[in-house]
């Protein structure tokens, strides 16, 4: 990957220096141009195996290029892949199908993309050659989990039972967050129950699933017990395990015990990352100790390292929370000194506390920096503030009807570690 780069086109190094490409050769390529947003070269790659005629259609290959399209949001380039196997003469396999529901999933329309998992599973049912497998079953089960789904988890569950298929490791940490997500303590200890029995050894990621149900519904005897057998047992803790124990016992304004864990964390030379730093935030807006809280963020701004815009909306969130609006807009008219450019999750949540705060001034100064910034909400957004305001202050008419490129994310997002 390190020699040819951008000095020479891909295509034209493989025709000087490779005569045969070994399908394993041939996903490591695909997966490294994927993990780089070449998905582009992925087909011209693919195009130029083609031509070679060492090449024989491979249902992998296919597969492997369905899921690098799928992960880079391109459904429909997955689906014309998936037309262009059938007419190479492959026949499609569970695998195939497979890689084809992930992709759908990664589309932003989650309904209809759920939708269409279901449509291509039940479709595989009927198909010998493409009967779902555990791992069928394991993507449905995390999307619906996911999707806040119960019911579909149930069914698809159950359905899982009534087969011969035998459920993994996977399967129960994907129902139980099912039901961890929706608040449901006992049917998520019911199923932890039958993967015991089922000789499944817990892994990292049920531990983790069990401290943040435990701690979300408040259930802190039981979460400590957890987070002490995930320290006897030989799975490690991961900074999520931290940063869930850290919220949530803030949300119960357990300021010291929160304070501890983060110790613990680093007593055990964990490097805390962005989210740690944003999860201590809001749990110090949680328990009012907001000026700790702002303690933190200006430790993260003079560290010289990157400042994601989540962090920004996590100290404005804790502003506004603490009926703090004068304080937040200060902090949003410094956030490009900082090097933050705020995105739509910035201005919605300052829209929400100002038009709550009856701040009518904060809230025309907002709707123009909108507007500047080329932010078009829609009429959602101006509809959920009528309760706490008597009139619009702008109409969705008066902010620019194209839409920007900037995609609406959440508070909380992937993030790097601070060094």
């Amino acid at each position: 990957m390190r020699s040819f780069g951008d000095k020479e086109p891909l295509v034209k190094t493989l025709s000087r220096y490779v005569r045969v490409v070994r399908c394993e050769h041939c996903f490591l390529l695909f997966e490294e141009l994927g993990k780089t947003d070449k998905w582009l070269q992925c087909l011209e790659v693919f195009r130029w195996m083609q031509k070679q005629r060492w090449y024989i259609a491979d249902n992998g290959v296919y597969s492997k290029l369905i899921t690098v399209m799928g992960k880079k949001g391109r459904t429909r380039m997955a689906m014309w892949l998936f037309s262009e196997m059938r007419n190479s003469g492959c026949r499609p396999d569970s695998s195939v199908y497979n890689a084809l529901i992930t992709a759908h999933l990664h589309s932003r329309d989650k309904a209809k993309a759920l939708d269409k998992a279901l449509g291509y599973f039940n479709k595989m049912k009927g198909i010998e050659r493409c009967k779902p497998n555990v791992v069928t079953y394991n993507i449905l089960l995390r999307a619906f989990a996911q999707a806040r789904n119960v019911d579909q988890v149930n069914a698809l569950f159950k359905d899982l039972a009534e087969s011969s298929i035998a459920p993994d490791i996977y399967t129960f940490n994907g129902v139980m967050d099912a039901y961890g997500k929706k608040g449901m303590i006992r049917e998520m200890e019911s199923v932890l129950s039958r993967m015991k029995s089922n000789q499944c050894k817990p892994d990292i990621i049920t531990f983790n699933v069990l401290i943040d149900s435990y701690g979300k519904k408040q259930e802190f005897d039981k979460m400590e017990q957890v987070f002490k057998s995930l320290l006897r047992s030989k799975e490690k803790p991961t900074l999520p395990t931290f940063n869930s124990m850290i919220i949530n016992y803030g949300k119960a304004r357990l300021k010291e015990r929160a304070e501890n864990i983060f110790k613990k964390m680093t007593d055990m030379k964990y490097t805390p990352s962005f989210i740690t730093y944003e999860s201590l935030i809001m749990m110090y807006g949680f328990c009012d100790s907001v000026s700790w809280a702002r303690e933190i963020f200006d430790e993260i701004v003079d560290s010289g390292k990157e400042m994601k815009v989540s962090t920004l909306n996590v100290m404005l969130e804790v502003y506004c929370r603490n009926g703090l609006p004068m304080e937040a807009d200060r902090l949003f008219d410094k956030a490009n000194n900082i090097g933050v450019i705020p995105d739509s999750s910035t201005y919605k949540l300052l829209y929400k506390a100002y038009t709550k705060a009856d701040m009518k001034d904060l809230v025309q100064k907002l709707v123009k920096e909108m507007e500047k910034d080329g932010i078009v909400p829609n009429k959602r957004f101006f509809l959920e503030a009528l309760e706490a305001f008597g009139s619009l202050p702008a109409s969705p008419d008066s902010v620019r009807a194209t839409r920007s490129g900037r995609p609406e994310t959440n508070a909380k997002t992937e993030v790097k570690v601070i060094n």
